[in-house]
């Protein structure tokens, strides 16, 4: 059991639910937890792709793509856009859903977009240490922060030009549990 203000919750399996939920014990209401969205996109200028150094943790020094929480009442296209904002000072029109990569483990469910910078001008925001435009070969590998921005950017690399395809997945294998 657990307390909440003036309310105390237990675990309980809701009527026409199968989960166990936190329920109010007073009036019944229903705390869901729910998985969170991660927006992002792989931006470019040219043949340079952005990346920032991350100025929090997790993986606080390690290099990113621009993507943060999906907001309240925000569209995921918008939140990507906010993001690169945000984390780069950077202005960019999305073209393409890139990728939708889950990971159950933390509860969140990704979704990376392809994009090109408006103009070159970028420059650190709040959460960043450095940003930069790097070329393919440029790309710190061994220094990026999380799993999916490898994907992402890997699945941007085979996309290429094309803007025939459908949404890429989690390697075959890498479900993160």
């Amino acid at each position: 059991m657990s307390d909440t203000g003036d309310h105390s919750f237990s675990w309980k399996i809701p009527t026409g639910d199968n989960l166990k939920r936190q329920v109010c014990d007073d009036c019944g209401w229903i705390h869901y937890e729910n998985p969170k969205i991660v927006v992002g996109a792989v931006c470019t200028w040219g043949d340079k792709i952005l990346l920032c150094k991350r100025a929090i943790d997790p993986r606080l020094g390690y290099w990113t793509i621009p993507a943060g929480f999906l907001e309240e009442n925000e569209s995921p296209e918008h939140g990507a856009a906010r993001e690169a904002d945000e984390e780069a000072m950077a202005k960019i029109e999305i073209d393409a859903l890139l990728g939708i990569y889950t990971i159950p483990r933390i509860s969140q469910v990704q979704l990376m977009y392809r994009a090109k910078l408006v103009s070159d001008n970028v420059a650190p925001g709040i959460e960043s240490l450095e940003v930069g435009l790097y070329a393919w070969d440029e790309i710190p590998w061994s220094d990026l922060a999380f799993p999916t921005v490898t994907w992402a950017l890997e699945h941007f690399r085979e996309a290429g030009d094309r803007i025939d395809f459908a949404p890429f997945t989690n390697p075959p294998g890498m479900i993160l549990d």
